[in-house]
């Protein structure tokens, strides 16, 4: 069952009466707001910031020689 104009005019009335003008209006502008706090994080989103790549230095990158392990099993024993 589809309202036709003067259903919706009559629901409209009804939601005026019982909520205000003031309410309403305050409302619709927190939705405003929402949406435009979402946007702008859609923004972000999609230019990410640069930042620094971080470089390894190639000193601390390349291990230490290891000393020669020494047989446990020795002939002059």
């Amino acid at each position: 069952m589809n309202p036709g104009p003067w259903g919706l005019l009559i629901i409209a009335i009804v939601v005026l009466l019982l909520f205000g003008r003031g309410k309403i209006s305050g409302l619709m502008g927190e939705v405003a707001g929402g949406i435009k706090a979402f946007r702008k994080g859609m923004a972000e989103e999609e230019t990410p910031e640069e930042k620094p790549v971080a470089t390894i230095d190639q000193k601390a990158a390349s291990p230490e020689p290891l000393d020669p392990v020494k047989s446990t099993t020795s002939k002059d024993a």
